[in-house]
């Protein structure tokens, strides 16, 4: 139930205050299989921003210090500590430092089913339960969500449990209402689902978007504003949300990374697989070919002495299967050129010096380098 780094949990907690940390970044990230199935997430962030995604389940997330700005549908919201993030599954949004300082969480993902089953057991909500409000000021349910991390690190699952489920039903009975459904009518739905359907079946070799329109009947430009409107993200980042679920399901039932990989169209190079946000493995895995996430061809490279695959498990390691490839993609860095750790790659520099590089800068650990 603990995660990997438990022991450490107070030293990053440290290193984010004294600055030890040469970014002042730090981020853990597991799922708790007594609670549910649900992720949890303790982090710090400063220069780092999350592009804009979606989840298949609930974000409930405790801002413990700075200022975090959350990007809506319908606009942005900053929060501060005492604040309670709430979004509801499939909401695109993005985050980002609200303050000079950067923003401290605590951040529970609960599933469907869990919200559910506590929602028919407290309340009167009927359909799909959701949060009416993205955002409020709560200081007791910010610590409970706060005592849910520290019960989970401490191995105490019914206490997690409890918790958990009280933070559930506090938030519900406060803030609770009916998931609100997209609609677009006519053509365009119909449009939309169509892509969906074909995005879904064709996972590993998707059509580009021109393919993709002229197979559902309609044009490039048309497709994506309905497909937007219909699921909140354009096609091609709707499929990058797709392919990071179903992997995971993968992985859940001990697939191996390099066969999930394959088997939802992630590519086996450095390039095309930087869509695999939060996929433990997917970004490591090697081959002669495969398909970027826009479904064009690329080749795979060596790039040194250090496999991919072994510089991935030890990002992965180090700051958790969700925020590795975050870091990667959107952490610049001094010690790489001014370049993120995909594009120092891309560029040619070894998996090793990278790997050093990521060391020297958010202070890794001298037993996992």
């Amino acid at each position: 139930m603990r995660p990997d780094d438990v022991a450490g949990a107070d030293t990053f907690a440290e290193a984010a205050v004294t600055g030890r940390a040469a970014a002042g970044e730090w981020a853990r990230h597991w799922r708790c299989e007594e609670l549910h199935d649900t992720d949890l997430l303790r982090a710090r962030y400063v220069r780092h921003t999350f592009s804009r995604h979606s989840h298949d389940g609930y974000v409930l997330a405790a801002v413990t210090g700075g200022v975090e700005t959350v990007g809506l549908p319908d606009g942005a919201v900053s929060v501060a500590p005492g604040g309670v993030v709430m979004i509801n599954p499939e909401v695109p949004h993005t985050a980002r430092a609200g303050a000079p300082e950067g923003w401290a969480y605590d951040t529970l993902y609960p599933t469907r089913g869990l919200v559910a089953a506590v929602a028919r057991e407290t309340t009167t909500l009927r359909g799909t339960a959701a949060f009416a409000v993205p955002a409020v000021r709560d200081g007791e349910t910010c610590a409970l969500i706060s005592a849910v991390h520290r019960a989970a690190e401490e191995g105490n699952a019914l206490a997690a449990d409890s918790l958990l489920r009280q933070v559930v039903h506090r938030l519900l009975h406060r803030h609770g209402g009916p998931l609100p459904v997209r609609t677009v009518h006519g053509a365009g739905a119909r449009n939309a689902a169509a892509a969906r359907e074909v995005l879904e079946s064709r996972m590993a070799e998707p059509p580009s978007l021109e393919e993709l329109a002229t197979e559902v009947g309609t044009s490039p430009f048309a497709l994506t504003r309905a497909f937007g409107a219909r699921y909140g993200l354009p096609p091609h980042a709707w499929l990058t949300d797709a392919r990071i679920r179903r992997a995971r399901g993968l992985l859940d039932v001990g697939v191996r990374p390099a066969e999930a990989a394959a088997a939802v169209g992630f590519v086996r190079s450095v390039r095309g697989t930087r869509g695999a946000r939060g996929v433990r493995g997917v970004r490591g895995v090697r081959g002669a070919r495969g398909v970027r996430g826009d479904g064009a061809r690329c080749r795979a490279r060596d790039t040194g002495v250090m496999r991919l695959t072994i510089f991935w498990e030890r990002m992965s390691t180090h700051f958790g299967a969700a925020y590795a490839d975050s870091f990667a993609r959107d952490h610049v860095m001094s010690e790489l050129g001014g370049r993120t750790v995909h594009e120092a790659l891309d560029a040619g520099w070894d998996a090793k010096s990278v790997w050093r590089a990521v060391c020297r800068a958010v202070d890794v650990p001298a037993e996992l380098r």
